[in-house]
Formats: C-alpha cells, structure tokens, sequence
C-alpha cells in the first residue's frame, strides 16, 4: 500500500482549475520530484498530500500511523528559540521513544520471559533504527555544522534572515526522518555545498520525499520518479531530469506538429545535460581509481602524493592562463578592489577585467560577499581600497528584493508608465501582451497588481522588464531563485544570445555551467580565485584535491615504532588457519544481518516473530564485530612480523 494514495483530486480557486481529476501515489523510499510552471498546482498538490488542503473532490487516503513533515516556503518557528533549541525541541518525540526503550530494557533485565515486553521493545529498536536514532546528538551537530548554522546556533531565531530559517527548518526536518518528507524548493537559499550535503542526506534517509526544484542536477541526482503538472494534469516519469527530458521530448514528438518548438528545445537541453553528466561520470570513475591508488603509493612514498598535487595544481593553472591579448572592450577595470564591512573581511585585495561579451558567474559559501561585491562594482556601496574604473554607459541591474517593482502598479502601468499599451522592446515597438506572452503571462494578468504576485512571478516580471532594455552590461543577483524550469530556459536563450557583458551571482549549477564562460569563486580566506573551466568540473577539481590533502596528512603521519622481532611472534598454525577462514566467516555474517534487516524492512516477519528476529540480528552483529576484531588484530601481527 502506498504511504499516500490520491484518486481523481480536483482543486480549483475562484475561477481557474488548478487539479483536473489527478491520481497521485507515493511509496515507500521514493523519491519523487514535482515540476511544472509557477502555479500550475505543484504547491497545492504537496498541500493536498500532506492532508492540510482540503481537495473539492475526490479522494485521499494515508497508511495508518505514517509520520509526514512538510518545508514551506516561509516556515514557521518559534521566534523566541535559539537555533540549537529550535532543532533540539522538534526531535522530542525521538528522545522519548529513546528513553521509553532504555526503560523497557532495565524492565526486561528482571522480567526476560515477558513476551509483551519483548515485543514492545523490538517495536521501539526499529523504528530507532528507522530513525538512526542512536548518536542523534553527532548528527545534530553534523547538520548544524553543514547548514552553516553554527555560528548563528545560541542566536534567537527572531533574529534570522528568512534564508537562515529555512535552514533551520530543513536541518530539523532531516534530522526527524519521517516516514514522508515534503519539500517545497529546498535548495533556495543553499549554497552548493549544503546542496551537495542535502543531496547526501536524502540519498542515505529511508524517508520518501516529494520534493519541489527548480534545480535541475539536484532533481537528477535524486529523483527517483519525476512528475509534471500542466493544465491541471499530472504526468509520471520514470527516473531524474535526464530521463524526464528524454520521455517527454518523445511523448510531444508523436503528438501535433505544433510542438516541433518545445520537441528541439527539450532536446537541445537533454544532448547538453548528457555530455555534462557522462563527462562527470567518466571522470568520477577515474578519480575513485586514481585516489585509491593515491592511498597505496603514500603508504609508500608521500611524496608521490605532493608531486601529483602540485601537478594538478599547475594544469589547473594552465588551463587557466589567456594566452595573446584579448582586444575586446574593457567595461570594468578592477585594481586591488578589497572591501571590509563592520571590521570584517569580505574581498581581499582583487584585480580583473570584464570585457565585452564576458560571462562571468560568481559563486561561493553563503555570507562571502558575493552581493556587496556587486553593489560595489555598481558604485552603490565604498570599497575599502583599490579602484572600480567603469567604461560602459548603461548597466541593468536584478536584485533580489526587485527593487525595480512597485507592488501597487499592475503590469500595464509597470511596461507602460507613459500610457498605452506597447513598449520599445530592444528597439522594436511591440505590443505589451506579445512581450509577456514571451515571458508565460496569460492576458489576463496585465491588469494585475505587482503586490498580488507570487514571487516567482514577480521574478518573471523584474526580469521581462530587464530585458525590455539595451545595456552594454547586466548584472544580476540570484536571477533563477523562485523561477520555475520553463522561465529558466527563457532566461537562458535570452542570456546565450545576449551581445553585452554579464556579471551574475548563482548557486545553481546547471545554470552557471550552460551560461558563464568565466567563474569568480569567493574563497572561504575571502580571496577571489577566476577560473575558466565550467562549474562541475571545478567542483570536482576542488573536491579531488581535497582528497589528495588527506592522503598526504594521512602520509605524513609519524609511522609508530614497532618492536624488536625478538619480541614479534609469528603466527601459530591454529592463528594462521583463524587468519585465513576468517574472511570467508565475515562474508557470511554481513550476509546474514543483510537478508534479516531486508526482511524486517519489507515488513516479511510476523509481530511474534521479530522479537525472535531482533535477538537473532543482535547476536550477529556482536559475531560479526568480534571476528572483525580478531581478524585485525592477527593481520596486524603478521604484518609486524613480516616487517
């Protein structure tokens, strides 16, 4: 049975269908990605799932018992706790299952013949399993740690950005392991590494998650079904973006020519995203084998590893290096630009060019300066040193607050603050409607006020009056945060085929990846590193030398002084027989515990028979971990002999 089951849902507000009769079920350990264009239901459908949307018809039904935590978009917390408490307190009801279990153990030591008492406590030991209770308070500070929250944990979360308090709710909610997590665009806000640990999290939960994203390597990396919601219909897809990509490009391909369009745009981005994801799987692959290869030749020689990292270090470099002059425009001129906020650093000393036709993505931890960095070159805010010289004429500039809106304005008045209804697009006077349809607006919106907009659309609107515009330079922060995947394609082909230069703050990797021909990469010692390979691969550049780091600290460890081979004793025939039937033992022992929790999960197992079941698993385990003891211990003999 599904962990929640819909059947012909229906769902409409004031004159428009939202849900036309849709059937939608989760189970068990999937992971299930919604998309679709701003408002065409994909919040409503997660409402409706988590049971606090009542639908005008139709069914749902739930199993009995299953725990379901939902992220909002602006979650709700108590205002009055610290971080740390805020995140302790949503796990209560783990901590009493905890201690109701360490009080049925004592009970048990005096009554080990009660049957109840057995049951009862095999109950409670899986669903601590479940819930990977038992070092909770190691993955609290993992989260709190990875989230960025550490700094921020003894402080009221009255005093957090709205960002910090999706953190907060999110790191809570992964921490809870309910048997359904529902999460609405989780990676707004998250920096790419927490995405990176997000994407680690869910993979490793035994939760179901139906989760909203407009972030298309994050859907990639974890769906396990896609579904797609247009004109008040789901569809399902089997797999991540990739596959979505692939099913529906062919499902359009046999429908009305009409779709020829959207058949090559899907396409187009399915060819894209393929070179980029085999390119990082090839390489994946090579990097395990040459780490591990790393990890046996340092045993031998450290310097083997510094050689090859001091290797990699220069072909990064090289690849790197412009070679010739590059005679395009210069439209910014920045020499040792550093600036320093509140006695803080947030840019040391920093010097580069932007020229004409630039496209430079600036990425980073969240709280780098990558913002005041940008109000900086626009003048906006005082460097602490160095000089900004600036040598275009006109500079378009996205915020993410869209300052450029006045939310008591609709959208005629915004497009045409003189009256009438067309605007100078680019140069071209065209009709309001026509522009925006570009830009997915029904006609009916034109009379709409700014203030009434979800903030996606108000994104859609800021940036349609952006681009309405000629600027020699764009400068855009977070453009994609709140945009729905069929506006970030409009973005895209609006910013491929855009003539000026383009500065440009993101998290998403898709998007720098397929738009920024140069990085900025604010560094956590708040220097400023320029790299002209795309995003993945210096992510998986990053990430190799942090492992080649390791094997040198790992290296480079004092070897411990072993003993005089007058005290070493070879092994006896018996430990030499033990040594050798070991292996073999072990292999057997994970099998078994292996076949014992499957069955225990799937839930094979009668409630008599887990008791029985989960005593049975106990002993294993405790098998297991003594061989393994003993299996070191010997091989460590020999090994001392041998040496």
């Amino acid at each position: 049975m599904a962990l929640v089951d819909l059947k012909a849902i229906c769902k409409r507000y004031e004159a428009q269908t939202i849900l036309r009769g849709a059937d939608f079920a989760i189970e068990e350990r999937e992971r299930v990605a919604i998309v679709g264009r701003n408002g065409s239901g994909k919040t409503t459908l997660m409402k409706i799932v988590a049971g606090i949307l009542e639908a005008d018809s139709g069914d749902r039904m739930a199993q009995n018992l299953i725990t379901i935590e939902a992220l909002d978009q602006n979650p709700v917390l108590d205002e009055n706790l610290t971080v740390r408490e805020a995140i302790e307190r949503s796990l209560t009801h783990i901590t009493a299952i905890k201690d109701e279990y360490a009080k049925l153990t004592q009970k048990l030591e005096l009554e080990s013949d009660n049957k109840t008492l057995n049951d009862q406590l095999a109950t409670l030991g899986s669903r601590l399993d479940f819930l990977g209770a038992w070092n909770l308070s190691e993955q609290i500070e993992k989260i709190i740690t990875r989230f960025n929250l550490k700094e921020l944990q003894h402080s009221k979360i009255s005093t957090l950005s709205g960002g910090e308090k999706r953190r907060v709710a999110l790191g809570a909610i992964m921490l809870k392991k309910p048997d359904l997590a529902l999460l609405d665009e989780p990676t707004n806000h998250l920096d790419v590494y927490m995405v990176k640990f997000l994407e680690e999290l869910i993979l490793e939960s035994k939760s179901a998650f139906l989760i909203i994203s407009h972030d298309r390597y994050f859907i990639e990396q974890i769906a396990t079904r896609t579904i797609e919601i247009e004109d008040g219909h789901l569809r399902s897809f089997k797999g991540g973006y990739n596959l979505y990509l692939e099913q529906k490009a062919a499902m359009l391909e046999s429908m009305t020519k009409s779709h020829e369009t959207l058949v090559k745009q899907l396409k187009s981005e399915q060819e894209w995203l393929n070179r980029g994801v085999k390119a990082r799987l090839k390489r994946n692959m090579g990097r395990v084998e040459k780490i591990k290869q790393m990890k046996e030749e340092a045993k031998k020689n450290p310097s083997i590893i510094r050689r090859i990292k001091l290797e990699l270090e220069r072909e990064q470099k090289a690849f790197n290096r412009e070679d010739g002059v590059n005679r395009k425009k210069a439209l910014f001129e920045i020499e040792n630009l550093s600036i320093n906020v509140c006695q803080k650093t947030l840019i040391k000393p920093f010097s580069a060019r932007i020229l004409q036709q630039d496209k430079i993505a600036i990425s980073g931890r969240n709280g780098n300066g990558k913002t005041t960095l940008l109000l900086t070159l626009l003048g906006r805010l005082s460097a602490t040193g160095g000089i900004v010289k600036i040598g275009c004429e006109s500079i378009g500039y996205f915020d993410q607050d869209r300052s450029m809106l006045d939310d008591n304005k609709n959208l005629l008045e915004t497009f045409c603050p003189n009256g009438g209804d067309h605007i100078n697009a680019r140069g071209a006077s065209v009709h309001v409607y026509g522009y925006m349809k570009n830009w997915l607006f029904p006609k009916e919106f034109l009379d709409k006020k700014i203030g009434s907009l979800s903030g996606g659309e108000k994104n859609r609107v800021a940036l349609a009056l952006l681009f309405a515009k000629r600027y020699d330079c764009l400068i855009l922060d977070e453009p994609t945060n709140d945009l729905d995947i069929p506006t970030i394609n409009i973005l895209e082909e609006y910013l491929q085929s855009y003539q000026g230069a383009l500065l440009f703050v993101s998290h998403d990797r898709f998007f720098i990846d397929k738009i920024a021909s140069k990085l900025w990469l604010i560094k956590n010692d708040q220097t400023i590193s320029e790299e002209l390979c795309s995003y993945s691969d210096y992510l998986e550049n990053e990430a190799l030398l942090e492992e080649f780091e390791k094997c040198a600290i790992e290296a480079e460890k004092p070897t411990p002084k072993r003993e005089s081979k007058r005290s070493q004793q070879k092994l006896s025939y018996k430990d030499q027989r033990l040594y050798d039937t070991l292996p073999i033992e072990i292999d057997g022992l994970e099998k078994q515990i292996k076949a014992i929790e499957s069955a225990m999960f799937e839930g094979v197992y009668a409630q008599a028979e887990l008791v029985e079941q989960n005593q049975t698993l106990q002993a294993l385990k405790e098998s297991l971990e003594l061989k393994v003891e003993t299996y070191f211990e010997l091989e460590a003999r020999k090994e001392n002999y041998a040496s």
